[in-house]
């Protein structure tokens, strides 16, 4: 009786029917589960890449030049070059996608596929035994860190994209997304907070009674933070392999292309037909600045503003309660407001509390409990945010079919994840921009790592180039019009037309 009832409210969750053929809770917590594991290699990398290259291999040192310009600005360059080249490898593997017929399906092999080469690209990029300040360490690192992108892309753009391939019902799938981003975020919430409190632990004994590290302690420092950096990426990358292939096999595909595979150039046509998802991602990118803090930058400030690396888990946890909760309300909120204006309506809010921030400061106990709260509520956006924008995209798959016969998941789908990739870079570059501008240096001989005019410096940038993203983020969605009350119609219509053609 038990089980009946906790596969109820599975079916009550999901929005789903038993036995009718659809897609089954089993088939959304697989799918989830994957992402949970996903979101372990994505985020060690994403957040911690470039803090190993500046403050363990000490390309953040002052004496540190590559390539003509500081270490720590080859760094935010090297971020955003290969993020922005990754990004545009995107519509590629999406065509790839569309392209590929297996008797697993389209989206599915590559669960199958690619966590191998995933986990040992992350763990090289990981690697310790490189020597700090060397050009050729930067080198080699450039040259991993681009192969581990493109690997990862050939997992990350099928995945999202097989969304689509298990239901065309937006409710249905709306949830599935709801739940995935859910436990996706929760994956890289335990990377991002148990990280910098592992760092930190380990290298207490390197630090003075302010926080920072004592100047004879800073080779010491740097070399247990390398091999801090390359344990966490070894356990977590063991942790997430199978959660991929969980996903695989407990996952099946039923709307799927059967028709002759589209050609890259003729995919890329198909997108520039798909007038509202252009929208989404010009959203995405204008937005790719909102949750700087969140990044690289937002561990700089802990660590050398607020002198407790530690206290970055605290910025991180923050976020999370007003992320769960709105995350967990998107369901309503998007029946009640519809998904445009939920997510119109929470970046409003997000916009509001950055700038709030931006004039209040950090300089004083109640401005930091102010900040605190900020925080809580920035978490609204994010957790709307990471579900909302591939419900839509999913809506937008219909829509292109619906305009021009074709569903092209892949090009759709590549869409997303070229959003959050250009994030991501933005996020990094700020972050790196950001500590290179405020003139930290973690080798200074005088302890001295960051000036009180630095401290602001970075405050500046990491906080109003958000509250100006947050802004961005919405101009482009007041255009977009596809509703969901307009996105059943036009399955219904797609499907009047298989069945007049089947009939023939």
């Amino acid at each position: 009786m038990a089980k009946l009832n906790d596969m109820k409210i599975l079916h009550k969750i999901f929005g789903t029917t038993p036995g009718d053929g659809n897609l089954q809770p089993k088939e959304a917590i697989a799918y989830s589960i994957a992402g949970f594991g996903q979101n372990f290699i994505c985020t060690i990398i994403g957040s911690y890449l470039t803090v190993f290259m500046t403050d363990a291999l000490l390309f953040g040192s002052a004496d540190v030049m590559v390539g003509g310009v500081s270490g720590a600005m080859a760094v935010a360059f090297l971020m955003l070059g290969t993020r922005i080249y990754d990004a545009c490898n995107d519509p590629i593997m999406g065509s790839i996608v569309d392209r590929t017929r297996t008797k697993w399906g389209k989206c599915r092999p590559y669960l199958k596929w690619m966590p191998i080469p995933i986990a040992v690209m992350t763990i090289l990029c990981f690697c310790p035994f490189l020597e700090p300040k060397a050009t050729s360490t930067f080198a080699i690192i450039s040259v991993v860190y681009v192969i581990w992108s493109m690997v990862y892309t050939v997992v990350d753009v099928p995945y999202w994209g097989l969304s689509t391939c298990m239901t065309n019902n937006t409710t249905i799938r709306g949830n599935v997304l709801t739940v995935a981003r859910l436990l996706s975020t929760l994956g890289a919430g335990i990377v991002t907070v148990g990280v910098p409190i592992i760092t930190s632990a380990v290298t207490n004994k390197y630090k003075g009674a302010d926080g920072a590290v004592l100047p004879q302690f800073i080779d010491a420092n740097a070399n247990t933070l390398k091999w801090t950096y390359f344990i966490c990426a070894l356990v977590f990358t063991a942790i997430a392999i199978p959660m991929f292939y969980y996903g695989f096999r407990n996952t099946k595909e039923r709307f799927t292309s059967t028709e002759n595979p589209p050609s890259l150039g003729h995919n890329l046509k198909l997108l520039f037909k798909n007038r509202e998802l252009l929208l989404v991602v010009l959203s995405g990118i204008l937005g790719g600045a909102r949750m700087v803090y969140t990044y690289t930058g937002g561990l700089y400030f802990a660590k050398y503003v607020l002198k407790e690396e530690g206290l970055y888990s605290l910025i991180t946890l923050l976020v999370v309660p007003g992320g769960a909760v709105a995350s967990i309300l998107v369901p309503w909120m998007t029946k009640k407001f519809t998904k445009k204006w939920a997510y119109i309506g929470v970046h409003v809010l997000g916009a509001v509390v950055m700038f709030a921030m931006y004039f209040i400061g950090y300089d004083a106990n109640w401005k930091l409990v102010v900040c605190a709260i900020g925080l809580v509520l920035l978490g609204i956006p994010q957790g709307v945010n990471n579900i909302v924008t591939y419900a839509m995209i999913g809506d937008t798959v219909e829509y292109l079919e619906w305009k021009t016969g074709e569903r092209a998941e892949g090009i759709c789908f590549a869409m997303q994840t070229f959003i959050n990739k250009i994030g991501m870079a933005v996020g990094a570059f700020i972050g790196v921009f950001s500590y290179s501008w405020a003139g930290i240096n973690p080798t200074a001989a005088d302890g001295v790592y960051i000036t009180a005019q630095g401290e602001q410096t970075l405050w500046n940038l990491l906080v109003l180039s958000g509250a100006l993203s947050m802004v961005g983020t919405i101009i482009p969605m007041l255009f977009y019009r596809l509703t969901e009350k307009r996105q059943r119609e036009l399955v219904k219509e797609i499907e009047e037309r298989k069945a007049k053609k089947a009939a023939k």
